[in-house]
């Protein structure tokens, strides 16, 4: 019954189960109860005056209280919903669905303000590089590393790191006694040979007239070849020193020693100074002949079968002064791996020729291996977060806004202001795309990221 009146809806009484024939009494009760039913869905003062009625006409007080308790329920029953409502309300107004953490809603003002333009792919011929180190480099023949060949004491230095040197030209002088030695040897020999051969004629007369012995002759032609040879030799330690075998003939013996460089070039280090002893191990003075600078490159055991001779290479020295995109050729490719690093070396010429390089200095390469079509973007428009690459995509706009959605992608190394992109997920030319400005929308994703975290 209590259901039935909280629902407001007309509940018929269930027939009385007594006979009639237990009076009038029974009658009216059910007559009582009839008009219960209809009471309870009345307006309160009309309620009010049929329980006044009923009252009246002598109901127990049992019946006087389901009375009122069904009173009490219905009206409680007409106030739930007003509740429940005004419960239910809040919640609804709370209940937001969460925004994309890869995108953000911009106003035109918001977009205006930060500068974004909006555009579609390009599409450009991109050259597909491989990557390369290495340095600026000289033939070996272009090096020279000076030593003394006999041990001895630098009397003097002439020449400074960076100085240009001719080819002969005078590095550092030595002193020792051994370089007098040498030639006191030189001048004792040549004595000693001008004597055999003149003992050595003598011999050759008198087996000529029949009278010597042929062994003296023999004798003679052994000591005087083996005294010549022995002269030879002297000769070449003189010349070896940088000393004048024709000026020892003269009868002048050099105390000192110089050293000379066999190259033209600049001078790489200078590793003496007065009064140190060198020896032959040591390297005193090296230069270099900078007229043939080329490039000598490391590539990766994974990419050297795309290099060949003649291939195009752009470089820059990291830095430096130098310009960007400076050119090489290359004309010799490695035909074995470094064990170290699984590496080729790879060599090219300067094109052209450069005065401003210097023999070891790093160099970054890209070796232009080819080249085709591809879609590309500005560098403006792509975003590096650490080793991933991002760009935005305008996916809906209105009069109160642009959405925008942030994409994964591949890129390649940029190329004169553009980047070749690869997405992940495919999209047609058409789309628009944030040409300018991706930075701002970053920083607004992130910053909404952190709010929210």
């Amino acid at each position: 019954m209590l259901f039935s009146l909280c629902n407001a809806t007309p509940v018929t009484p269930p027939p009385n189960p007594l006979p009639s024939g237990r009076g009038g009494a029974e009658r009216e009760c059910s007559i009582r109860d009839e008009q219960f039913f209809v009471t309870v869905r009345l307006p309160l003062s009309r309620r009010m005056s049929r329980i006044k009625r009923v009252w009246g006409r002598g109901v127990g007080s049992t019946r006087l209280l389901l009375i009122l308790f069904a009173w009490f329920v219905t009206a409680s029953c007409n106030s739930t919903p007003t509740e429940t409502q005004t419960q239910e309300a809040p919640t609804a107004n709370a209940t937001k669905e969460p925004t994309s953490p890869n995108q953000l809603t911009l106003s035109p003002t918001q977009a205006q303000a930060a500068g974004i333009e909006i555009g579609t792919f390009d599409h450009q011929e991109m050259t597909t590089d491989v990557l390369a180190n290495g340095l600026i480099d000289v033939p070996p023949q272009n090096m020279a590393s000076i030593s003394a060949v006999m041990g001895g004491y630098v009397q003097t230095v002439n020449v400074l790191p960076g100085q240009f040197i001719k080819r002969g030209g005078t590095v550092a002088v030595l002193r020792h006694p051994d370089y007098l030695q040498l030639q006191q040897n030189y001048l004792q020999s040549r004595a000693r040979l001008r004597f055999l051969q003149q003992e050595l004629d003598r011999q050759q007369v008198l087996d000529a007239e029949d009278v010597g012995a042929k062994r003296k002759l023999q004798q003679a032609q052994a000591d005087y070849q083996t005294e010549q040879a022995a002269l030879r030799a002297l000769a070449a330690q003189v010349r070896m020193l940088g000393l004048s075998v024709a000026r020892l003939d003269g009868g002048h013996i050099a105390p000192t020693v110089p050293l000379t460089a066999p190259v033209g070039g600049f001078v790489r280090a200078v590793n003496i100074n007065p009064g140190q002893y060198v020896g032959p191990q040591d390297v005193l003075v090296e230069v270099v002949d900078r007229s043939d600078l080329h490039l000598e490159l490391k590539v990766f055991e994974k990419d050297i079968a795309r290099v060949k001779v003649g291939q195009r290479i752009l470089f820059n020295v990291p830095n430096s002064s130098s310009p960007d995109n400076m050119t090489a050729r290359i004309f010799l490719v490695g035909k074995a791996f470094d064990d170290n690093d699984r590496t080729v070396s790879v060599h090219a010429h300067l094109e052209p020729e450069r005065d401003d390089l210097l023999p070891g200095q790093y160099v970054s390469a890209r070796i232009q291996t080819g080249g085709r079509r591809q879609r590309t973007l500005p560098e403006d428009a792509i975003i590096q977060d650490g080793e991933v690459s991002y760009a935005f995509v305008r996916t809906a706009t209105d009069s109160a806004g642009s959405t925008f959605r942030r994409l994964r992608l591949r890129t390649s190394q940029p190329q004169h202001g553009a980047v070749a992109v690869t997405l992940l997920d495919k999209l047609p030319d058409t789309t628009q795309l944030v040409r300018r400005g991706a930075y701002f929308l970053q920083a607004e994703l992130t910053k909404g990221q952190g709010d929210d975290e």
